[in-house]
């Protein structure tokens, strides 16, 4: 451990699996103490357990505003400050262009862009008269380009792209700073359902299902193999550490390269 985080506390939404469940096993390694939230408790309880006495697991459902500001009470009642909130939790959207309702699309803007509005929210509340913190937003490559999310998934995730930048610049002279990341293809179970889809199914229909995609996600950005949920939590290790400092309003890519490539036009059925 080289303690880049060392006595930072800080929140990760989405912390029980994948991207989040990572990043709370980097963060803790790397000194911080950090409160795990999501909606499986038995996941988060035995996340928590395996991390150490460092990492706390509270339950949260994202898309309730009282369980994002929860979790910010719960940050400053148990270590008196919040120095980090990385609002990582999201989810498939719902609907096409052809089928899309109302309904549709009040549930995918409230998990994907609401929870995120609300994230900062409740961290700026405590971090201004702290007179610091940090943000991170999880953006996606979706939000520059399309042919990479559902349609309602691309449009909340570009939302939360300019969203950071704005946030940034409010926020910015309380010295608080406010970035995003944008994974490009990342192995998660969100290509086959999200956490809930696969807490259905057996571990070995999960790992099926991973080798998989990691096989086809290594033939889809320039460098050979697929993302991994510790690139972004590396990614996230950096925005808040010191080291990340004088950045902000910033959406960093982490795609392999992935944006890069030339996007051909899918044929006309």
């Amino acid at each position: 451990m080289s303690g880049r985080l060392e006595g930072k506390i800080t929140i990760i939404t989405g912390g029980t699996s994948g991207i989040g469940a990572a990043t709370a096993e980097v963060f803790a390694t790397e000194g911080a103490k950090v409160i795990i939230a999501g909606r499986s408790e038995a996941k988060g309880a035995d996340l928590a357990k395996q991390l150490g006495a460092n990492v706390i697991y509270q339950h949260a459902d994202v898309t309730r505003e009282e369980d994002i500001k929860a979790l910010v009470d719960l940050a400053v009642k148990k270590f008196g400050r919040l120095d980090c909130m990385f609002n990582n939790a999201g989810g498939p959207d719902r609907g096409t262009i052809d089928t899309v309702t109302m309904e549709d699309f009040d549930y995918s803007m409230r998990l994907l862009l609401g929870s995120v509005v609300l994230g900062i929210k409740y961290a700026a509340a405590v971090m201004k008269p702290q007179g610091s913190g940090c943000i991170i937003n999880n953006s996606s490559i979706a939000a520059h380009r399309t042919g990479q999310g559902g349609y309602l998934y691309s449009a909340a995730k570009a939302g939360v792209v300019h969203l950071t930048k704005v946030a940034g610049t409010q926020l910015g002279p309380f010295n608080i700073r406010v970035n995003s990341i944008a994974p490009g293809a990342i192995a998660t179970p969100i290509f086959w359902g999200g956490s809930q889809k696969a807490n259905t199914l057996s571990a070995e229909d999960n790992q099926r299902k991973m080798d998989k995609l990691m096989r086809s996600l290594a033939n889809a950005t320039p460098l050979p193999r697929a993302g991994l949920d510790k690139d972004i939590a590396h990614a996230a290790l950096f925005l808040a550490s010191d080291e990340g400092s004088f950045i902000n309003c910033h959406d960093l890519v982490v795609d392999g390269g992935r944006t890069s490539l030339f996007y051909e036009k899918p044929p006309q059925k």
